[in-house]
Parts: C-alpha cells; sequence; structure tokens
C-alpha cells in the first residue's frame, strides 16, 4: 500500500510541476509554445488521471481482501473477535470520556 502511496504522491508532484509551468510561462511565451505547454499540460492530467484511477482500484482492491481476510478470521475465532472489540470500545471510551 505504500508504494501506491508513493507512486500516488509522485505523480501529484508531477502534475502540479506541470501545470506550474504552465501558469509561470504563459505571459512570456507566442502562441506555438503556449500550444506545447497546453498539450503538455493536457498529457500530464489525462495519465495523472488515469494512475489515479488505477491507484484507487488498488486500494479498494486491497481494502476488500483485508476485509474479506478480517472477516474469515472473526468466523474461525469467535470470541477473539469479541475479545478485541470489547478491549476497542473500552480504550475509545477512556478516550472519548477524557474529553
Amino acid at each position: 500500500m505504500a508504494k501506491d502511496t508513493d507512486a500516488l504522491r509522485d505523480e501529484l508532484k508531477s502534475l502540479a510541476d506541470t501545470l506550474e509551468e504552465v501558469l509561470s510561462n504563459s505571459g512570456d511565451k507566442s502562441k506555438e509554445e503556449m500550444e506545447k505547454l497546453r498539450t503538455k499540460a493536457q498529457r500530464a492530467l489525462k495519465d495523472s488521471r488515469q494512475r489515479l484511477s488505477e491507484t484507487g482500484d488498488a486500494l479498494a482492491r486491497q481494502t476488500r481482501e483485508a476485509a474479506a481476510r478480517a472477516d474469515e478470521y472473526v468466523h474461525d475465532n469467535p470470541w477473539t473477535g469479541i475479545g478485541i472489540g470489547a478491549a476497542v470500545g473500552v480504550v475509545l471510551g477512556v478516550l472519548l470520556a477524557r474529553r
């Protein structure tokens, strides 16, 4: 999951850099150069959207797999699951009561 997060962070940084370049150079460029920058920005945006979609799908898949494993564990070990749930409830209750 960390790999997906790092890839997402890198992709967003690349997109931000490209858009920053477009914005900072928009005042002193010719129409042809502006069109090149615009094309580059559109391509970066399209690539970013695709990668964000892929990353979101991968994270959703990993979440579903983790939930399925947790569900299987609780079905195999119901008393352990009840104990863990009770312990989490007590800890949250204590933390919320202190506020």
